[in-house]
Order: C-alpha cells, then sequence, then structure tokens
C-alpha cells in the first residue's frame, strides 16, 4: 500500500491482513491510477462550471461551479471549527438531496471517510455502525436527527444541515477561498459502506478512493455508456451503494447530471422521469413492476437506459417492460462488498432471464463448494475478481467471502455456453427437499405469473422427513381471494411438482431493508410457516 494521508489511521488499521484480500485486477488501462488520488476532486472537475449536475423537483439546479463552492465551504467548517482530520469516520444521515451529496464529496476532499447510512436506519442500527466504525462525527440532515440523538452514540459530534440555528452546517462561517483537496493515497480508504441487513449483523466494507472511481470506469463507461447531456434518476438511497454509484459517481465521472428525489417510489419516478427528461433509471425489479401498472399517460420516451439491480429481475418483467417501451432492462449483478455491479449486459446482448457477463475489467466463474470450476450449464457459486474486492472492516467474515482470490458472492449462479451467467439463487436460498434442489426465486417467478399475486418469497422450512419444504410467503392484490389451493393448482401447471411449496403463507407486505429488499432471513424465524 502506498503512504497515508490519514492522520487517523483507524480503517487502514483495521483492514484484513493481505492475505486475506482477493487478488485485485487492473487489466483496463483507464483502471491504472496514479499513487496519489483524491476521487472528490476527480469528479468535481468534469465538466465545466456552468453544466448542471444535480436538479430538484421544484427550483434552479446546482451547477459545477456551485457543487465545487458549496463542497469546499463545507470542508473548510469540517476541518476548522469541526476538527475533522483526515481519516476520521464522519457519519452521513439524510433524505436523497443535494446537500446530502455535497457533505459527502467534502468528506472524501478533505481526506475523511464518509459512512452514509439511511434515514430509515434505527437508533440500534445507527448505534451498531457507529461502534463498528468507531465514529466520532456525523453531517445530518435536520429532518432526520431526531434517531440518530436516540442512538446515543458516546462522543459523537451531530452537526445538522438545513436548519436555521448559527450552529447549522449552511450557516457557520467559513472562509471563501477554494479548499484544496488532502493528497489521499489512492488505495486510502474513501467510505466504509455497510451492508444492507438481510443476513442480520451488518458487515462494513472498507473501499478506497480508486475503488470510487473504478466502478464508474467499468460498469459506467462500458455498459452504461452515459453522454453529457444525460439524466440520471432513481429509487435507491445515497447510503445505498447502487445508488451512490448511479446518482452521484456515474454521472458526475461523466460530466452529466442526475435528478436526486426525496422522495422515489414509483409514483414519484414516472411523472419525475417526463418531467425533467431522465434518461438513465436506476431502480430495482419490484419498482419497474409497479411502474408496468401505471405507465398509462406517462411520457417516457426520453429514457434510453433503464438499469435493473439490488433483487433478481423476473423474466416476465424484463419482457412486458420490453413490450411497453421499447427499452431492454440492463440486468445487474453487484455487491455492496464490491461497491457496485460486475455482472451486466446490455442492448442486444440482453435477453430475458440472463444476468449477462462480466462487465469489462471483471472475471467471473461458477465454482462447487470446494472452489473448482464447473462445467458449463450446472449450477455453482458465483466467483468474481477485479479492481475492487472485499475488505470487510475487522470481521471474521472476511475469509467466508474471499477464498483463494476469489470474491464468493454468495449467488447461485449457472455459465451458460456462451459465457453468459444465469443467476439461479442466494446461496443461502436454495432448497434441498428429499435431494432435489429448489430455486426460491424461481418458484417466485412463477407465483408472480398468477394475477392474483402482487408480491412473493419462498425459503425453505426445515422438516424431519424430507430435510426442508418450500414455504411461500404471498401477498396477493387488493380484493383477491388468499386462496392457496389455486395457487398450488396454478403452480402445479406451471413448474415440476415437486418445486410446488408445501405451504403458503399470506402476508399484507413482506419484510424489507430499507432498501427494498426482501429480508428472507426473518421468514425463515418465523412461528408460522404451516
Amino acid at each position: 500500500m502506498h503512504p497515508s494521508a490519514h492522520v487517523d489511521t483507524f480503517a487502514r488499521d483495521h483492514l484484513p491482513p493481505p492475505h486475506e484480500w482477493p487478488e485485485l485486477r487492473f487489466d483496463l488501462p483507464s483502471l491504472r491510477y496514479p499513487a496519489r488520488l483524491n476521487c472528490a476532486a476527480e469528479l468535481l472537475d468534469q465538466a465545466g462550471a456552468d453544466r448542471p449536475v444535480f436538479r430538484v423537483p421544484a427550483g434552479p439546479a446546482w451547477t459545477y461551479g456551485e457543487l465545487r463552492a458549496r463542497v469546499d465551504r463545507i470542508a473548510h467548517v469540517l476541518t476548522g471549527p469541526l476538527g475533522v482530520v483526515p481519516g476520521n469516520r464522519v457519519l452521513l444521515r439524510g433524505p436523497t438531496t443535494p446537500w446530502l451529496a455535497a457533505c459527502w464529496l467534502a468528506v472524501l476532499k478533505a481526506g475523511a471517510i464518509a459512512v452514509t447510512v439511511l434515514a430509515r436506519q434505527r437508533p440500534h442500527e445507527l448505534a451498531a455502525v457507529c461502534a463498528i466504525a468507531r465514529v466520532g462525527h456525523a453531517l445530518c440532515d435536520v429532518r432526520s436527527v431526531d434517531d440518530l440523538a436516540r442512538a446515543a452514540v458516546p462522543g459523537l459530534r451531530v452537526t445538522t444541515y438545513g436548519g436555521a440555528g448559527p450552529d447549522d452546517l449552511l450557516r457557520r462561517p467559513a472562509p471563501a477561498a477554494p479548499y484544496p483537496a488532502v493528497d489521499t493515497a489512492a488505495d486510502d480508504v474513501a467510505l466504509i459502506a455497510f451492508t444492507s441487513g438481510t443476513t442480520g449483523r451488518p458487515k462494513g466494507c472498507a473501499h478506497f478512493h480508486r475503488d470510487v472511481l473504478a466502478t464508474a470506469d467499468t460498469f459506467s463507461r462500458h455498459v452504461l455508456r452515459p453522454h453529457r447531456d444525460d439524466v440520471f434518476a432513481g429509487s435507491p438511497p445515497l447510503g445505498f451503494t447502487f445508488g451512490l454509484g448511479g446518482l452521484v459517481i456515474f454521472p458526475m465521472r461523466a460530466g452529466a447530471s442526475s435528478l436526486l428525489l426525496e422522495q422515489a417510489g414509483p409514483r414519484h419516478l414516472l411523472p419525475a422521469i417526463a418531467a425533467h427528461r431522465v434518461s438513465v433509471l436506476f431502480t430495482a425489479p419490484t419498482a419497474y413492476r409497479a411502474m408496468l401498472e401505471r405507465l398509462d399517460g406517462h411520457d417516457v420516451s426520453s429514457l434510453r437506459r433503464c438499469v435493473s439491480a439490488g433483487e433478481h429481475l423476473p423474466a416476465a418483467v424484463w419482457r412486458a417492460w420490453h413490450e411497453r417501451t421499447g427499452l431492454r432492462l440492463v440486468n445487474g449483478i453487484g455487491a455492496t462488498e464490491l461497491l457496485h455491479i460486475f455482472l451486466a449486459a446490455a442492448d442486444e446482448h440482453t435477453r430475458p432471464g440472463s444476468t449477462g457477463v462480466p462487465v469489462p475489467g471483471w472475471q467471473a466463474r461458477v465454482q462447487n463448494a470446494g472452489g473448482r470450476p464447473v462445467p458449463d450449464g450446472e449450477p455453482g457459486l458465483l466467483a468474481v475478481r477485479g479492481p475492487v474486492g472485499c475488505r470487510y472492516l475487522a470481521d471474521p467474515r472476511q475469509r467466508e467471502y474471499v477464498r483463494d482470490g476469489w470474491n464468493i458472492t454468495g449467488d447461485t449462479c449457472v455459465r451458460d455456453a456462451d459465457g453468459s451467467f444465469r443467476y439461479v439463487a442466494r446461496a443461502d436460498d436454495m432448497i434441498v427437499s428429499a435431494g432435489y434442489n429448489i430455486a426460491g426465486p424461481e418458484v417466485e417467478e412463477a407465483l408472480l405469473r398468477h394475477p392474483d399475486v402482487a408480491e412473493a418469497a419462498v425459503v425453505g422450512r426445515p422438516d424431519e422427513a424430507r430435510g426442508q419444504v418450500a414455504v411461500a410467503y404471498t401477498v396477493v392484490r387488493p380484493g383477491a381471494r388468499r386462496d392457496a389451493e389455486a395457487l398450488r393448482a396454478f403452480l402445479l401447471a406451471e413448474l415440476a411438482p415437486y418445486k410446488c411449496p408445501r405451504a403458503f403463507v399470506f402476508l399484507d407486505a413482506l419484510p424489507r431493508t430499507a432498501t427494498g429488499k426482501v429480508q428472507r432471513f426473518r421468514l425463515r424465524t418465523r412461528s408460522d410457516q404451516q
């Protein structure tokens, strides 16, 4: 590693030992970064001062020049009266706004480490994040400060922004002069991203300054291929790396702009796309499915790229979106551990049910539990490596995620003869029943073809005779009957009989993380599996 600019060396000191890191690959010329690199300065300098960078639902857009001035002002306050030094961890919390993005950039430009969390996270979750990352400072939207205060983190200095008080971050006096970016090493930690909680206790993933740019210089540059006049938008919050990339890093790396929405559900996205001529959209499969039901009367003709990630994209949703809009959804697999998407396909290379191929700059294979590659057509564990790798902050689970230089993502996939990859299930979502392997997502996709089903999640339940049986947690559409026998009959016509769930449990809503992912571990531990 290169000499660090960090005065507070906690993050580097608590990285995994080098022999537990995955092999890193920098095969593309664009990935050969200099030894000294501050990613915030790089992003801020991609476009002229008068170009728009952040758009809002009402009011004028921020320009790159205005953003640079505001970032510099915040950085002066951080390193002046607030006493932040390079390497300090700074928690960022608030709705998706230009000010949250400006705070993120200022933290990185000042050489500190951004720990961006979700505005919906509760006090005990916030306390856990602060304890793991040893957070001492927080910048928080004044509307989101209550739960952070209730977290009662020892020694945490909270500074609000967007308020009326004299101590508000945006009202504190600061020099008008530009802020010189701290001369960070390319491999200084820039951010700690926390996994979203689908498997219990979150893990802190440490990512370097070069990693931030690498996500843009692989997936965005080679798959999205953005233009300077593109307008990005989407539903994932900036505390979710899917949103951080799609709404801040990728547009800024291209000198483009993004529309930042505090409310970004399907009913908000559709009118926003029309009003702001959004051309690149990031959201989850469930949102595309919901938008399909609302498309009538909305102009989406400005869209040219629609990215789906966060969960498996059902083939039926891909086909329906294509039929209604003429657009081929870009299906991708990413991970917080690897910062963004590493498998995807676009344009003529996309097809329903397929995830795609390794993004340029990445390698992937399918292997068995012993680490040996399996033949094409056989399911196994997805293993990937590239310019970004998993580095958990002081967490023994590092040795589970990284094996023999490969990142083992926890996804079960099949590699087809043409080199494309098909997602089967999360490895822990594979249900083994009486010797048969049942992929929960496959059964879910079949259930979603029933006109009465709005949502479905299929998990395994321990069974003395069969080892496991499949249980379908189902949410029906308003006014529809909760009829297990009708759903069973429908599935028997769609799937092999052994894949049909032994039990159906009807819910008003599926348990989800704040980022929208189904928390299947909560379903596995419910007492109402009948």
